[in-house]
């Protein structure tokens, strides 16, 4: 059930993601972004109002702590992308926001078997390739790539942390955690418009979608925890981080955008890795 969970998780990113970076493209992302983040605290909030569960202090720490890791995440990335930086920031970050969780679920205490180490190594440059433009595409070169990397790792720090924070909060406690990390990622998102002096008010209707996309991923964080309390947070971390499968699959059904070879020898190796974690 945990493998289950944590691909849904996966499944709503990438639709998430997909929805968003459609709606950025008519507009402008930080409008996008901010709804976005403002459409997963209405459902984490609902959520939380509606299933039982009483946190703790410490619960709700680590749901900050999320929220902080949710805010740097996305500034940096967003950063990132917007100098023009998608093929050297996205598979960086979506890498680190594999590792990091993992690294704290070892640290816990969370024993692999040799089926899922396997599928733990085969994933991390899965999750590289389907995530990698092709360097022509890219525009980044020189200090420029140096800069992209940069913005990868501070982006997957920020990603990874808030995996490794929502993996902390044990079954029956609720969703108010989800929900603190929803209301601090929607103030650092908009701080980090304001910082950028990006325009971030939404004006027109296609920035509306970024609610749906908030939603979406609200939704995903919801199965990713559950996931973390049914398993192990490095299974469903790993699993999670498959999203930008899904966003480039829908690209390719939907906007008949091309697969490269890089990523569909990614998408192969992700689907290795769901076979070995399954099969261990």
């Amino acid at each position: 059930m945990s493998v289950l969970l944590a691909l849904a998780a996966a499944l709503a990113y990438g639709i998430s993601d997909f929805i968003g970076g459609l709606a950025s493209r008519r507009t402008s992302a930080w409008p996008v972004a901010l709804l976005a983040t403002f459409g997963g605290l209405i459902g984490a909030v609902g959520l939380a109002a509606l299933w039982p569960g009483t946190p703790t202090r410490a619960d709700l720490w680590w749901g900050v702590l999320a929220g902080v890791g949710s805010g740097m995440g996305g500034g940096f990335l967003y950063r990132g992308l917007a100098a023009g930086r998608m093929g050297v920031v996205a598979p960086v970050s979506a890498v680190g926001a594999a590792l990091i969780p993992v690294a704290a679920g070892l640290a816990g205490g969370e024993r692999l078997s040799l089926t899922v180490w396997l599928g733990v190594l085969v994933a991390l440059p899965g999750i590289w390739l389907v995530s990698r433009e092709p360097a022509d595409d890219t525009g980044a070169a020189g200090s420029g790539t140096a800069a992209g990397i940069v913005d990868g790792l501070l982006a997957g720090t920020g990603f990874g942390v808030l995996f490794a924070a929502l993996g902390q909060v044990p079954e029956g406690h609720g969703f108010w955690p989800l929900a603190i990390n929803q209301a601090l990622g929607c103030l650092v998102v908009l701080l980090i418009a304001l910082a950028l002096r990006e325009p971030w008010v939404p004006r027109h209707r296609s920035d509306l979608a970024g609610l749906v996309g908030g939603l979406l991923a609200s939704a995903a964080m919801v199965a990713f925890v559950l996931a973390t309390q049914q398993g192990l947070l490095v299974i469903a971390s790993v699993l999670t981080s498959f999203y930008p499968a899904v966003t480039v699959l829908l690209a390719a059904l939907l906007l008949r955008e091309p697969i490269h070879r890089g990523q569909a020898v990614g998408l192969a190796l992700c689907a290795l890795t769901v076979g070995l974690v399954a099969a261990g």
